[in-house]
C-alpha cells in the first residue's frame, strides 16, 4: 500500500506553530506513534503515511489544535495521554465543565478518563475519595480544584491535612514552629498550590488565614466550615482518624480524601482506616469515589510499566505458599 499525504488547514498560524510543540517535540510524539511524517508549514499540517496510522495521527492533530483553540495548555504529556487514548479508541476533548479553571491562567485539564471523572464526582459530591498508584494526579487534582474554589470565593478555606506518620503524629521533637514542622511532609500540596495559585499568591493566602496545612492530629475537636479539605496519604489514618476526620465535616465543606491502600505504612495488623472507610462508605448518597489504575498515570511513561511489573510479581508472590 503506498503511503499518501492529507493535508490539515487550520485558521490560525501561530496555534499551528504551537502544535508542533518546542523543537517540534509534539510533532516527533506524533510520528512515533504512528509511523508517519509531519510538518507544518504555515497555517497547514501535512501528514505522511499508510492509511489507518495517518487518519489516526489527524485525529490526534485536530483535537491538539481544538484544545489550544479553547486556551487549554497542551505540552507533551497531555500528547502522550491522548495517544494512550487513541489507541484505545476513546480520544476526545475533556468536556468544558469537567475541567478546573482559574481565573488569568490556563485551566487544568484532566488527561484521563478516569481523572475527568473525578472532577466530576468533586463538583456533584460532599465526599470523595480518589485511591490508586503513585504518579495518578489524584493529589494534585485534589488539591487544584480546592486552590480553584478558593480563587474563584466559593469557599472561605482550603485545608490540607496528611497523617505525619513518619513522624508518629509527635512533630514536638523536629526543629521550628508548626509550619516548619509540617512542611516537609506537605510539600507535594504546597508544589500543586505554587503551581495553580503562583506562589505569591500561595503565600499570601497561607498568610491570611486562607490555605491552612496541619498534621491529621491537629483537626480533633474542629467543625470544617466553609472549606474544601484535602486528606492526604489517607492510607496511613488508622479508622479512628479517619472516623474523626470525616466527621469534622461542617456546612459548605467538600471533602478529597486521596491515597493508595496498597501503601499504607501503618503497623503489620492495623486496619487502614482509608480501605476501612471505601468498604463502608461508598453507598451512601453524597459519597464518591474514583479508582485509579497503572493506565491512569500521567508522570514518566515508565512509571505505569514499573507499577504493572510490581502488581505482577506480588500477584505471583500470593501464590507462593
Amino acid at each position: 500500500m503506498s503511503k499518501q499525504t492529507d493535508i490539515l488547514e487550520f485558521n490560525d498560524a501561530d496555534l499551528v506553530k504551537s502544535l508542533c510543540g518546542p523543537n517540534h517535540a509534539i510533532l516527533a510524539l506524533i510520528e512515533e506513534a504512528f509511523d508517519v511524517y509531519v510538518e507544518a508549514p504555515g497555517n497547514s499540517v501535512h501528514i505522511n503515511g499508510e492509511a489507518g496510522p495517518r487518519a489516526r495521527a489527524a485525529e490526534l492533530v485536530r483535537e491538539i489544535y481544538q484544545r489550544l483553540e479553547r486556551g487549554w495548555p497542551c505540552g507533551t504529556s497531555d500528547v502522550r495521554a491522548l495517544i494512550k487514548a487513541i489507541g484505545k479508541g476513546k480520544v476526545k476533548a475533556a468536556a468544558v465543565d469537567s475541567i478546573i479553571p482559574f481565573p488569568r491562567r490556563a485551566p487544568i485539564v484532566p488527561k484521563t478518563p478516569r481523572q475527568e471523572g473525578f472532577i466530576r464526582q468533586m463538583q456533584e459530591e460532599t465526599i470523595v475519595f480518589g485511591v490508586g498508584p503513585a504518579g495518578t494526579g489524584k493529589t494534585f487534582l485534589a488539591t487544584a480544584y480546592g486552590a480553584s474554589l478558593l480563587a474563584r470565593g466559593e469557599v472561605q478555606k482550603f485545608i490540607a491535612c496528611r497523617p505525619a506518620i513518619e513522624a508518629g503524629e509527635r512533630l514536638g521533637f523536629l526543629p521550628g514552629d508548626l509550619n516548619e514542622k509540617v512542611d516537609p511532609y506537605m510539600q507535594p500540596i504546597w508544589d500543586a498550590l505554587n503551581m495553580t495559585l503562583g506562589r505569591d499568591e500561595t503565600d499570601r493566602r497561607r498568610a491570611s488565614g486562607e490555605i491552612e496545612v496541619a498534621p491529621l492530629a491537629f483537626m480533633r475537636g474542629r467543625t470544617l466550615r466553609d472549606a474544601f479539605v484535602v486528606i492526604d496519604e489517607a492510607q496511613n489514618a488508622t479508622v479512628p482518624q479517619m472516623k474523626m476526620l470525616l466527621t469534622r465535616l461542617g456546612d459548605r465543606a467538600k471533602y478529597a480524601v486521596t491515597g493508595d491502600p496498597t501503601q499504607s505504612d501503618l503497623p503489620r495488623g492495623q486496619t487502614s482506616g482509608l480501605a476501612h472507610a471505601l468498604k463502608i462508605l461508598r453507598d451512601i448518597k453524597g459519597i464518591a469515589a474514583t479508582e485509579f489504575t497503572a493506565s491512569d498515570v500521567v508522570r514518566h511513561p515508565l512509571v505505569g510499566k514499573i507499577i504493572n511489573a510490581y502488581e505482577a510479581d506480588a500477584s505471583k508472590s500470593d501464590g507462593v505458599l
